[in-house]
């Protein structure tokens, strides 16, 4: 059996692994105090431009979406999300259990359109009733998204834009971060995002870490009071925290990060490859290290046997349509075993 199901299946790039096991007897300071996290923590900063006081490392996506939209936003407001966003469709009501909304905007190729951001604000601003409705407070935004696609810079500009014009944050998930920095397609840097977002995270669990996301405040003042506090409260507070700091202090050792997901793209756009020259019809684009592709319901039931995939989605009631994911730790050898079972 060969997986393409998810990037974050296998364990960790073994240089990590190693580190782990050179580290292991070193008694430590807890709770993030470590040597390898506060190391870790200077190296992301100077990496985005920030400091190491706006860097906090966490334990997982879904954690870290609702400890910073919660300790951001008053009682009173919400978060806007496309509708196909995560903390909106795969997060189990994590953010409203906070109390606070998610509201939707229709997606595009899985992202916020600026000029619906726009319209979204516009009608609320001018609704009478306002004052009975909860308060957008926040913008949220994935990057890599749902469907493997990326925001341009200028979208990214215009999202700021408004943003700005009507006072709201934004937060940019970067689960995926790896992989959308490396795509061929990009025209978005880290400084950019970290320019213009207000608060974003660098995945680390879908990129060579055993666990862990790297969540940076892009200036001091968008840090929530007492939010060491609340990363507790959440239970977010690793008594270990060495165990996230010392694979952030590697990854972001040597460029390590980096590589592992250009590799992860190269293999993507080999994967792409495969697809197309086997003549299958690819159900969405992504210029990412996600692929969707439209299967007979005959070939995906024969594929499934030898093939680990994601179910996406039924389109008609004889296709199935399915995400092929590389990641760090895929082989030339499984792209080739896809190829032969194709």
């Amino acid at each position: 059996m060969i997986s393409f199901e998810c990037d974050y299946l296998t364990g960790a790039h073994p240089a990590i692994l190693k580190r782990l096991m050179e580290t292991n007897l070193a008694a430590e300071s807890g709770y993030g105090e470590d040597e390898f996290s506060l190391s870790a923590k200077q190296k992301i900063a100077a990496l985005c431009g920030t400091a190491p006081e706006q860097v906090f490392l966490l334990a997982g996506g879904t954690q870290t979406n609702q400890l910073v939209i919660s300790t951001m936003l008053t009682h009173y407001e919400g978060v806007i999300a496309a509708t196909t966003g995560h903390v909106e469709s795969h997060e189990a009501g994590a953010i409203e259990f906070t109390g606070h909304k998610v509201l939707t905007v229709e997606e595009h190729d899985g992202k916020i359109r600026p000029e619906d951001l726009e319209a979204y604000m516009k009608t609320f601003t001018s609704d009478g009733n306002k004052d009975h409705m909860v308060q957008p407070g926040m913008v949220y935004i994935s990057h890599p998204t749902e469907y493997g696609t990326l925001y341009g810079l200028q979208e990214l500009k215009a999202l700021r834009r408004i943003c700005d014009e009507y006072g709201l944050y934004l937060y940019l998930d970067g689960a995926r971060l790896g992989y959308g920095l490396a795509s061929p397609d990009t025209d978005v840097s880290i400084r950019d995002i970290k320019d213009l977002t207000d608060v974003f995270y660098i995945g680390g669990t879908k990129c060579g870490a055993l666990i862990g996301e790297a969540l940076v405040f892009t200036k001091p003042e968008n840090v929530p009071k007492y939010f060491f506090t609340s990363i507790k409260k959440h239970g977010d507070l690793l008594a270990k925290g060495r165990l996230v700091g010392i694979q952030f202090d590697v990854l972001f050792t040597d460029g390590l990060y980096s590589d592992i997901c250009a590799h992860a793209m190269e293999m993507a756009v080999k994967l792409e490859k495969i697809l197309k020259d086997k003549g299958l019809a690819i159900f969405r684009e992504s210029p990412t290290n996600q692929k969707f592709v439209l299967l007979e319901d005959e070939v995906y039931e024969r594929l499934s046997k030898d093939v680990k995939m994601s179910f996406w989605e039924k389109p008609d009631e004889n296709h199935t349509a399915v995400r092929l994911a590389t990641c760090w730790s895929t082989t030339e050898e499984d792209l080739k075993a896809l190829e032969a079972l194709l």
